[in-house]
Formats: structure tokens, C-alpha cells, sequence
């Protein structure tokens, strides 16, 4: 009964670490996903600030043609000037001349904001790309180790199925029935300990004879409230039979 009891403890161990290798594989992929979500995040930022510099600059250059053509007005108004035959001619002349040059002057103040601005968004944008360049050397680290962990994760899952279909093959029929039932009853908890004269899983307490019989451990017992199978304090013997993996779960 020892043997079938620790291969019944063994067989639960390792559906736990099976399960949670399981998670681990289909979650690191998520992980890779999300890494290269904020790295794109960084370049949508990247480019939003591009296209800002870019808008300035060709704000700037749609004024500078502004103050161009008021430049050029003004001096065919001035050689128009010259032509004036009266006082009224003339001063029409020099009234449109000083609006040109106070167009002329917002617009210089325009581009002056303009450079301004020009100046701090290609600092950002200098910033960005250096901050593109060592975060995609990050994900890259990042997703090469997740990439390898999940190798790991895959080759300790194979050795671990393995593993299983070893311990069941030595496990008798009546019995492994009986583990995968409780098994998709109770969602993985199949083997519970008796403790303080309790089923550890279920919290009901043993009857006395019951639990007699239990630790005398002739023959494999289910709890009589949860139905799990039940161990009472496996000698050392036992717990060397069941091996390491018995622990990590």
C-alpha cells in the first residue's frame, strides 16, 4: 500500500508542476507581447514628435515666404513712391509700406517663437531616439531571455509528462481511475494528510477507527467527507520514494 500511495503522491506532484509549467508557457509569450507594446509605444511617441518638428519647420518656412513677398512689396512700393505726383499719392504709398513692415515684424516675432520651439522638440526628438536605441537593446535582452525560459519551460514540461506516464504505467488501474476522478472533482488536490486527527483538505474530522486503520497503512484510504485519498505522516522511507519533484509544485 506504501508504493501506491507514494506513487499516488508523486502522480499529484507532478500534475502540479505540470499545470504551473503549463501557465508559465502560455504566459510568457503575453509578456513578449506586452514588452513589444511599449516599445512601440516609445516609437509612436517618437514619431508624434518627428511630425511636430516637422509641422514647425514647415510653418516656418510658409513665413519666411510671407516675409519674403512683404519684402518684395515693399520695394516695388517704394519705387512706386518715387513716382508719386502728389502728397496724398505718397503718403497711401508709405502707409501700405509701414503695414507691410509691421506684418513683417510679426512675422519675425513667429519665427522667432517658431525656432524656439524648433530648438526643445529636436532636443526631444535627439533624446527619444538615443532612449529608442537602449530600449530596443533592452527588449531584445528581454525577449531572448523569455524566449529561452520558455524553452526551459517546455523541456522540464516534456521531461515531467514523462515523468507521469512512468509513475502511472506502475500505478494499478483500480487506483489511477480512482486519482484522475478525485482529481477533476477537487480541480488538482487528490492526496491529503491527516493532521491533528483531521483531513487537511476538507477540515472534517476523522473517526477514530478510521483513522486507526490509516496509520497502520495497509491499504489505500479516501477521506469519508471529501473523498480525497488520505496519508498519515508518510515515514522517511516513503517521502524518499516520492523524490524531490515531490516538493515543487
Amino acid at each position: 500500500m506504501m508504493d501506491e500511495l507514494a506513487l499516488a503522491i508523486r502522480l499529484q506532484s507532478l500534475d502540479r508542476k505540470i499545470a504551473s509549467l503549463e501557465h508559465e508557457i502560455a504566459t510568457l509569450p503575453k509578456q513578449i507581447a506586452e514588452i513589444e507594446r511599449k516599445l512601440e509605444s516609445h516609437k509612436r511617441r517618437l514619431e508624434l514628435d518627428k511630425a511636430t518638428l516637422s509641422g514647425n519647420q514647415q510653418q516656418r518656412k510658409r513665413i519666411e515666404g510671407d516675409v519674403q513677398m512683404n519684402e518684395q512689396k515693399i520695394s516695388k512700393l517704394r519705387d512706386q513712391m518715387l513716382q508719386a505726383k502728389t502728397n496724398e499719392q505718397y503718403r497711401a504709398f508709405q502707409n501700405e509700406i509701414e503695414y507691410c513692415e509691421k506684418e513683417i515684424r510679426g512675422f519675425e516675432d513667429k519665427i522667432l517663437d517658431l525656432m524656439e520651439e524648433a530648438e526643445r522638440l529636436d532636443s526631444n526628438v535627439n533624446a527619444a531616439n538615443q532612449q529608442l536605441v537602449k530600449q530596443s537593446d533592452t527588449v531584445e535582452k528581454e525577449k531572448a531571455r523569455a524566449r529561452e525560459q520558455i524553452a526551459a519551460s517546455k523541456k522540464s514540461h516534456d521531461e515531467a509528462v514523462a515523468e507521469r506516464n512512468a509513475v502511472k504505467a506502475k500505478m494499478s488501474p483500480a487506483l489511477y481511475a480512482d486519482y484522475e476522478r478525485i482529481r477533476r472533482k477537487t480541480k488538482g488536490t487528490v492526496v491529503a494528510e491527516a493532521v491533528d486527527g483531521r483531513c487537511d483538505a476538507c477540515m472534517i474530522m476523522l473517526r477514530p477507527q478510521f483513522l486507526q486503520e490509516l496509520k497502520l497503512g495497509q491499504k489505500v484510504m479516501y477521506c469519508e467527507s471529501c473523498g480525497r485519498i488520505l496519508m498519515h505522516n508518510p515515514p522517511v522511507a516513503m517521502e524518499n520514494n516520492i523524490g524531490p519533484a515531490a516538493t515543487t509544485a
